[in-house]
């Protein structure tokens, strides 16, 4: 049966007002916040393992099922995103997260003016730095901003950030990468 793409827009929606306001209530900004990073946790486990992606979502099992297995495999996460977690696998909804998340991140904006900035960097950033990019990032988003630190020794130097949304890759790995593509369109191009 074909799926109105309003109503699934609502849905998601719903599942992340009701998802940010319960974090809001038991414990303001902070749990606001644990609560997204442990769904972006989730999220690379579920892009990941595709045995629990499809388990979450799959008709062949029950309703409730799906919800005690949500339950068990996200326990220790925070408990009003295990019972939202639990409700959309339950109707069937688990792949809508990544969509629920976008929209968490939304109402972060709109009802604390709070952004938050994912910082990937090879090293530790220091206070300078830090200080640097949330000054700027503040002052081109106009929003509080958060910034959510990873290290990340694959990207061999340079910085990735995203916000709403979008991203700036300046790694060394992505810049090899572009080097690489503009070596190679170059020497396709030209006889031998």
């Amino acid at each position: 049966m074909p799926t109105n793409r309003l109503v699934v827009k609502e849905e998601v929606a719903t599942y992340a007002a009701v998802m940010f306001q319960a974090a809001n209530e038991a414990g303001g900004q902070d749990a606001v916040l644990t609560v997204r990073d442990q769904m972006d946790q989730i999220l690379t486990v579920m892009n990941s393992d595709m045995d629990l992606s499809m388990a979450l979502t799959n008709c062949d099992y029950t309703g409730k099922q799906r919800y005690d297995l949500a339950k068990a495999v996200f326990a220790d996460c925070n408990p009003v995103l295990v019972d939202v977690l639990a409700v959309m696998a339950e109707r069937g909804d688990a792949g809508l997260l990544a969509r629920v998340y976008e929209a968490y991140g939304e109402e972060l904006g709109s009802k604390l003016d709070l952004c938050v900035v994912d910082v990937t960097t090879v090293v530790p950033l220091d206070d300078n730095l830090r200080t640097l990019i949330t000054s700027k990032a503040e002052a081109d988003l106009g929003k509080k901003i958060v910034l959510r630190e990873r290290i990340d020794k694959s990207i061999l130097g340079g910085i990735i950030m995203s916000a709403n949304g979008k991203r700036i890759d300046a790694s060394m790995v992505s810049q090899l990468n572009n080097a690489r593509y503009t070596l190679k369109e170059s020497s396709d191009g030209g006889e031998c």
